[in-house]
């Protein structure tokens, strides 16, 4: 039996970067008859397939308690007391009993959302831009007030071919919101200067742009403030999380990125219609 041509993406939460790298690796050595697994970056916009969880983390055990079980995107805990309403791995790992563990997940999942498209459910990107840590106490109304909405605009793509602008184009389009493209990195920013935009998309692969310059110059316009810029980044760039927060970024989709994952990333950073 062949390995799957599925990569399901898998968000880390609580463990330290030696622990995060150690699970990267133990992820990749699927076995051949299995899914495979990609850890997604710690600045990664993109919703993920699976949560994994450190069980002696009380950050990690937080952000899971707010969290009602769900099928349709699981999460399981490595360590820990046991003591959690989801599904565990021990300490010392066992790499068998891992990937035994989160194909159970992927499956449940896969029938979670059969069931989830059957009944019209709408999934809902989480748009909060740090953890949650607590229940919501308060009523709906209230975090309206607080929410600031997304400025309008088009999406802008900074790129050096329009290959990327297209497919935007093409998620984007039954929700009638533009998308501009430019290769010139001075126009990128006289555009984020003269007109609302809404989000910025820049490659880092394209020829000629230096992706934390440019982003520190349209950050850096009175009106973009509040337009968030997103790197799409081809897993041969060297992604320095740092100089990218310091650029103001507001985080990274790691390339080839699917169609579903730009639709779940827009509703999280635009008024998107779901």
């Amino acid at each position: 039996m062949q390995r799957s041509h599925c990569l399901f993406t898998v968000r880390p939460i609580g463990f330290d970067p030696v622990e995060t790298a150690r699970l990267a690796a133990l992820l990749e050595d699927a076995p051949d008859a299995g899914p495979s697994y990609s850890c997604l970056h710690a600045d990664s916009l993109q919703e993920p397939d699976l949560l994994v969880a450190n069980g002696d983390s009380p950050f990690a055990l937080a952000q899971l308690a707010c969290r009602p079980p769900d099928a349709l995107q699981p999460a399981l805990v490595i360590g820990g007391s046991g003591n959690t309403c989801w599904p565990t791995v021990a300490r010392p790992l066992d790499q068998r009993a891992l990937h035994g563990q989160l194909a159970e997940l992927l499956d449940t999942r896969v029938h979670a959302l059969a069931q989830h498209g059957a009944r019209a459910r709408r999934v809902l990107a989480e748009r909060r831009r740090r953890p949650r840590l607590g229940p919501d106490l308060e009523t709906p109304a209230f975090y309206t007030r607080l929410r600031r909405g997304p400025v309008d605009g088009p999406v802008l793509i900074v790129d050096q071919a329009c290959n990327l602008r297209n497919r935007v184009a093409q998620v984007l389009g039954p929700r009638r919101i533009g998308v501009e493209w430019t290769d010139s990195r001075a126009a990128a920013v006289r555009l984020c200067d003269e007109t609302p935009v809404a989000l910025v998309l820049i490659n880092t692969a394209a020829p000629g742009i230096e992706p934390y310059a440019l982003c520190s110059s349209i950050k850096a316009q009175a009106g973009a403030g509040r337009t968030p810029v997103v790197f799409m980044v081809a897993p041969s760039f060297q992604y320095d999380s740092a100089r990218a927060r310091l650029a103001g970024a507001r985080g990274l989709l790691e390339t080839p990125v699917a169609g579903r994952h730009l639709v779940l990333t827009f509703q999280k950073l635009l008024d998107v219609p779901v």
